[in-house]
């Protein structure tokens, strides 16, 4: 692959980082070309030679992110359902609710309410992460699985959302009856 071809993808991944942690950091409004290219070391015309506007780029990070995050989350169930769910709760205590990579999400999904674009993509990751619980649920005999997959998924959301306001909650204590939902 040429060197510039090289060089290209890593602008563009720079630039994805940092609009991410931008967001995060000073809110989804408030990202601009020149605070992106600042915090990626890049001229500001480089911004508009990946991505088409801000928008463009802050849903691609937005994307990226939130497919990393659900599919790390689908690893963690497997075998057993009680076993899975206590690791999905552990892969997902390190967000504070509160920190860049919880708030991108926030940010994300209030933004998704005016970008179709962006609608679209984080509707088809949370039914393909909904779809990949239910598929293990019903593998390990969980009646109805795809209630409880959307009851598990919509719970976890809950959870961040409240740990961003509470500090002290702690996903664990639902663990139990988590565990009661998924028995077989």
């Amino acid at each position: 692959m040429p060197k510039s071809a090289d060089r290209g993808r890593r602008t563009r991944e720079q630039l994805l980082d940092a609009a991410a942690q931008l967001v995060g950091e000073v809110g989804w409004g408030a990202v601009t070309t020149r605070l992106v290219a600042e915090r990626a070391g890049v001229n500001a015309a480089l911004v508009h030679y990946h991505f088409s506007s801000v928008p463009e780029l802050l849903s691609t990070a937005a994307l990226q992110f939130a497919s990393k995050v659900l599919a790390e989350s689908a690893e963690a169930l497997s075998g057993d359902p009680a076993d899975g769910i206590e690791r999905m709760l552990a892969e997902l205590s390190r967000y504070t609710g509160t920190d860049p990579e919880s708030l991108l999400l926030a940010e994300a999904f209030l933004a998704a309410h005016r970008l179709p674009e962006l609608r679209a993509g984080l509707s088809a990751l949370v039914a393909d992460f909904r779809a990949r619980v239910a598929e293990w649920l019903r593998s390990s005999g969980v009646a109805d699985a795809d209630a409880v997959a959307l009851l598990l998924g919509a719970a976890i959301d809950g959870l961040v959302l409240h740990r961003a306001l509470d500090e002290s909650v702690d996903f664990h204590v639902v663990a139990g009856p988590f565990r009661r939902l998924v028995a077989g």
